[in-house]
C-alpha cells in the first residue's frame, strides 16, 4: 500500500512575519520533508498602511475589512502583487519551490457580494482545487492572495475575501489532513482571556454567538468551522514563535486545536 503524501493548509498572516519568525524557513523545511503545502497569505498590515497612504481610514465590520472602490485596487494591488512576490522570492531564496498566485487566477475562489455594508468583500460561492493541485504534482508549493471573481453579471469583478475565509474553504476542498493559522495572539482566548487549549466546532460556534470571539477571531472560527467538514483538526498559533509551525507539526501542544464535535 501507497502511503499518502501528508498535505497541510497554512494561512500566515503578515503580523507574523516580523524580523526574527522562522515560518517560512519552516514551511522549506518541511517541503523537502515531502509535505504538500499550501499556503494562503494575508496582508492586511500592508493594505492598512496604503490605504492611509492614499488617505483612506481602514474600517472593520465583524472582523473584515470594509473595501469601496478605491480600497479594492488597493486591496488587489498589495495581495496580489507586493506581499504575494516579496513571499515568493523569500522562500525561493530560502530554497524552496514556490509559486504565487491569487483566487482569481484559474477562477480558483468565484464568490458574490456578502453584504453592501462591506463593499466589495465576497463569500465565496465555489472553489476550483485544480490549479493548486497541479501546482502541487509539480513540486511547488502554492502561495495564494485571497481575492476572488464574481462572474455573477456581465462585467465581472474581483472581491476581496478574508484570508482565514480562503483558507477555510480551500481545506474543506482539498483533503488536506490539518489547517494551520499562524496568528499575533496565543490561541482563542475565553472571557477571562485565558487560552483555550481544545474546542470543539459547537465550541467554537458558542464563542462566536457569546461575543466572547471578536474582531479578526471571529472569521478564524467560522473558517475552521468550515475545514472540519473534511479535516482531521485545526490549530491556531502563534505564529511570532520561532519554529512554531514546525512544532505543531511534530505535537507540540501549544495554541488552541479545534476538532469536530
Amino acid at each position: 500500500m501507497v502511503e499518502k503524501t501528508p498535505r497541510i493548509i497554512i494561512k500566515i498572516g503578515g503580523s507574523t512575519l516580523g524580523q526574527l519568525d522562522t515560518t517560512l524557513e519552516d514551511i522549506a523545511i518541511l517541503q523537502r520533508r515531502g509535505t504538500e503545502i499550501i499556503v494562503v497569505h494575508g496582508g492586511g498590515a500592508t493594505i492598512s498602511k496604503w490605504m492611509e497612504y492614499c488617505g483612506i481610514a481602514p474600517h472593520f465590520l465583524r472582523g473584515l475589512r470594509v473595501t469601496d472602490e478605491a480600497s479594492l485596487e488597493i486591496v488587489i494591488s498589495v495581495l496580489s502583487g507586493l506581499v504575494n512576490k516579496k513571499l515568493v522570492a523569500a522562500m525561493t531564496t530560502l530554497g524552496g519551490k514556490t509559486i504565487g498566485l491569487s483566487g482569481v487566477d484559474g477562477a480558483m475562489l468565484r464568490a458574490r457580494v456578502i453584504d453592501s455594508e462591506l463593499g466589495y468583500v465576497g463569500e465565496i460561492t465555489e472553489v476550483n482545487t485544480e490549479p493548486v493541485t497541479q501546482i502541487l504534482e509539480a513540486g511547488y508549493i502554492p502561495f495564494i492572495a485571497p481575492v476572488g471573481i464574481d462572474d455573477s453579471s456581465d462585467s465581472p469583478s474581483i472581491l476581496n475575501i478574508n484570508g482565514d475565509i480562503a483558507a477555510g474553504y480551500l481545506a474543506s476542498q482539498l483533503e488536506a489532513e490539518s489547517l494551520i493559522f499562524l496568528t499575533d495572539v496565543d490561541g482563542v482566548l475565553d472571557a477571562s482571556s485565558r487560552i483555550i487549549r481544545q474546542l470543539t466546532t459547537q465550541d467554537a460556534c458558542d464563542l462566536i454567538d457569546s461575543g466572547v470571539a471578536s474582531a479578526g477571531m471571529i472569521p478564524k472560527l467560522q473558517a475552521s468551522i468550515k475545514a472540519l467538514d473534511s479535516v482531521r483538526e485545526v490549530n491556531i498559533i502563534d505564529g511570532r514563535v520561532q519554529k512554531a509551525l514546525l512544532g505543531i507539526i511534530d505535537g507540540d501542544n501549544a495554541g488552541t486545536k479545534i476538532q469536530r464535535g
